[in-house]
């Protein structure tokens, strides 16, 4: 099995607004950026569709190491929060609708599809792709305004 590294990011001008999100693959000497543009979003959703979009792009089953900065993302897959909405129809402990969950549930079937480990890093500091990630995100919105 493959040994793919992907860092993601996600960035909105208001929450909505407009929003991006880029991504960086990694698999041997080889790197791949990819970014989107959403035209009336959220920070939470561009930072599932860089996650999403990324895994997306794998032909295969790969042993991934995925890296973001968005608590909303890792805690909603390794505290299995999105997988008890999902199995309570979207409806969370609080009995209140889940929020994105078109996004999640794509998510959860690509966790399926490859063998995925999660880690959360510190936003802006000092992760080279994490910050690649921003700025690839921040373009999007940026030229698209």
């Amino acid at each position: 099995m493959k040994n793919v590294t992907i860092y993601t990011d996600g960035a909105c001008s208001g929450n909505p607004g407009p929003g991006g999100w880029g991504a960086v693959l990694k698999y041997g000497k080889f790197e791949k950026e990819m970014s989107g543009f959403e035209p009336n979003t959220t920070n939470n959703r561009m930072e599932l569709l860089g996650v999403i979009t990324a895994l997306e792009t794998l032909t295969e089953r790969c042993q991934v190491d995925l890296y973001s900065d968005s608590k909303y993302v890792i805690d909603g897959i390794v505290k299995g929060w999105a997988k008890g909405w999902r199995a309570k129809n979207w409806i969370k402990s609080d009995k209140k609708p889940a929020k994105n969950p078109e996004l999640w549930g794509r998510l959860l079937d690509l966790l399926d599809q490859h063998d995925v480990t999660f880690h959360w890093v510190k936003g802006h500091a000092d992760n080279p792709y994490n910050n690649r990630c921003d700025e690839l995100a921040v373009a999007e919105y940026q030229k698209n305004r």
